[in-house]
């Protein structure tokens, strides 16, 4: 499920026996690697490599046979010093609270990048939906909504959907929290659906802006879109819209990925022949002439790869047999700190997840505009205004890029941590 970010993340390396990296270690890796680029306070360096808060919470479940089962919840908040904490809800097994800290620090840095008036935040329940039904699903949110009711609000922190919820999840969130407090409040999160307050073209806008910067990236590298080759791992609704809108634009998508495998065809895939896994879960395999792993799609000879799936994807393990010649994130943090730095050697051009995936952040901030104005937009505004936000990023970082001859992330860093550190300085510190 789609949202302002798509999976997990990394930190050091991984190999052997040694522990996968985590994405509270790689967003510190990545924050003091563009602090050593650029003149900035140590002392708001400091601050940033940890959360202002985080909420843990034990919420039982009365589940359908009658036994209550007992889950946790967490909701970190890292900075809010632009503005009210922002970030999505996961539901997910693996969801921890140094994940969770991770994220919300790469929603930090990613509302900076966008110059969006909002803080980072992330949370989740550990737990795999799947187990649920319906209305377990429905009572476990309620229940976390309820648990959580103190700490977010529209001028506080404002959820959105992430791995395992959706629109009907941000739904229920709003109406528990809008009827302990009297009053509709649709701006308390964001991705609800439209009916209610939700924004047009949201739920498309995270694949959205990484067909918008895969095709930036291309023209500044100078691959012709309708000669450039690209293979997408995961066709969720940010892979399945980044790699229609690409195929739209007259590159050849010659693979893409579900959990169960890679359609993959070198003369080019019809993408919206296939269905993304809304439209039909875990269906990729069955539409393909010719298949590959999951593992082998990451190893294509393309120009392009777009890693939309989940976090630590690309790691030392594989990086060796990387053959694309530029990678843009789709996920949260698929690749590892230490690959990152193997690719960046050899001349892999990476452009960040915090530049490239920020559609639905920047589409979230557009409904909470909306909301707190009572004023809907057309889909087309939206997607104007989406198309705007996201090539005064990529001018942004670019401008950076080439000012320091930094890498793709450390110019997304470097443009992120000046924006926060200039506002530390504005507001100070409260003794």
């Amino acid at each position: 499920m789609a949202s302002e970010s798509t999976s997990t993340a990394e930190g050091t390396a991984s190999q052997g026996d040694e522990l996968p990296e985590t994405a509270l270690e790689t967003a510190r890796h990545q924050l003091n690697q563009a602090a050593s680029i650029i003149d900035v306070d140590p002392n708001i360096v400091e601050r940033l490599n940890y959360p202002a808060a985080v909420h843990e919470v034990t919420i039982p479940l009365e589940r359908d046979d009658g036994t209550v089962e007992m889950y946790q919840g967490y909701r970190a908040q890292h900075d809010s010093v632009r503005g009210p904490y922002k970030g999505g809800l996961r539901y997910h097994p693996e969801v921890s609270r140094e994940e969770c800290i991770g994220l919300a620090m790469w929603m930090t840095w990613k509302c900076a990048v966008m110059d969006i008036p909002f803080g980072g935040a992330k949370g989740g329940i550990v737990v795999d939906p799947k187990d649920l039904s319906d209305d377990e699903t429905e009572r476990l949110t309620r229940r976390f909504a309820n648990e959580i009711r103190n700490i977010i609000g529209p001028m506080t922190d404002i959820p959105a959907p992430d791995m395992g919820t959706g629109a009907q999840t941000m739904a229920w969130i709003m109406d528990a929290y809008s009827v302990q407090e009297a009053e509709t409040t649709p701006g308390v999160v964001t991705g609800k659906p439209p009916v209610i307050g939700g924004s047009k073209g949201r739920e498309e806008a995270p694949g959205r802006s990484v067909a918008i910067i895969s095709r930036e990236a291309l023209e500044y590298y100078d691959y012709p879109l309708d000669e450039a080759t690209v293979a997408v791992q995961g066709f969720g609704s940010v892979g399945a819209n980044a790699a229609r809108l690409l195929d739209d634009w007259g590159a050849s998508v010659v693979a893409v990925s579900d959990v169960n495998g890679a359609a993959y065809d070198p003369d080019g895939l019809d993408t919206r022949a296939i269905p993304f896994h809304d439209e039909e879960p875990e269906a990729v395999t069955k539409y393909a002439d010719e298949t590959v792993s999951n593992e082998a799609i990451l190893e294509l000879d393309v120009d392009l790869l777009v890693p939309a799936a989940v976090g630590n994807v690309v790691t030392e393990d594989n990086v060796d047999d990387i053959q694309a010649d530029l990678i843009v994130e789709g996920a949260n943090g698929p690749t590892t700190f230490a690959a990152d730095s193997i690719l960046d050697e050899r001349g892999v051009h990476v452009i960040p997840d915090i530049l490239a995936n920020a559609g639905g952040v920047t589409v979230s901030y557009f409904e909470w505009l909306q909301d707190i104005n009572r004023r809907a937009w057309s889909r087309e505004r939206v997607n104007e205004e989406l198309e705007t936000e996201m090539l005064a990023a990529w001018n942004a970082v670019r401008r950076e890029v080439e000012a320091h001859d930094a890498s793709w992330r450390d110019g997304a860093y470097i443009v992120a941590l000046s924006r926060i550190a200039d506002a530390h300085e504005s507001r100070g510190l409260w003794p």
